[in-house]
Formats: structure tokens, C-alpha cells, sequence
């Protein structure tokens, strides 16, 4: 996906009225599963276009973009990836991330 087919998707929601929030990776530090810039659009059903990375820390962005839907105001959340049963486990990822979530 790129930035352009993105940005359709969004003006597309918007122009349906319908209810969405996009979260985008605004930081990082350490091993993370996307990059500064990665976008993911979240719907109110809880449908998603695009990624921040999967896993378990995609799905805390997910809840959070449920709060900004329902209260229309933006809010930052960092995903730890250093910590918890991920980590422990094995998982790839060992850094944390930074994410902007936005109603539109």
C-alpha cells in the first residue's frame, strides 16, 4: 500500500460519514516491526486497513483508536515491545513505538 492508495481510503470514510481514526508510528527506539511514517486506518467495527505491525502491540493501538472514535479527540500511545509475554516469549521485537491516533 501506498501513501496515495492510503489517503484515498481515508477520504473515502470521510466522504461515507462514517466513523474511522488513523494511527501512525510518529517514533520508535530499538528493534520494531514498522518504521516512522507506518499508517493504519482503524474502523468503529474494528475492520483495519494497512498496518503498524501486528501482534499484540498493533492490538493496543486498536483499543485506543476505539476511544478516539467514540470521543472525537486525538491521543498518542507508546507500545512498549521490551516488556510482557511477547518478549519473554521470544518475540522478534524488543524496541518501542510512539503513535499518533486521530479521529477522522
Amino acid at each position: 500500500m501506498n501513501n496515495m492508495e492510503f489517503f484515498d481510503k481515508v477520504m473515502s470514510v470521510q466522504k461515507a460519514g462514517k466513523k474511522a481514526a488513523v494511527a501512525t508510528v510518529i517514533r520508535t527506539k530499538g528493534s520494531t516491526p514498522r518504521s516512522t511514517g507506518a499508517k493504519m486506518l482503524i474502523f468503529s467495527n474494528g475492520d483495519i486497513y494497512g498496518t503498524i505491525g501486528g501482534g499484540c502491540g498493533e492490538g493496543e493501538v486498536i483499543e485506543k483508536s476505539f476511544m478516539v472514535i467514540e470521543k472525537g479527540r486525538a491521543c498518542q500511545h507508546q507500545v512498549d515491545l521490551t516488556k510482557g509475554i511477547m518478549y519473554e516469549d521470544g518475540g522478534i521485537c524488543g524496541g518501542i513505538m510512539d503513535v499518533f491516533i486521530e479521529p477522522i
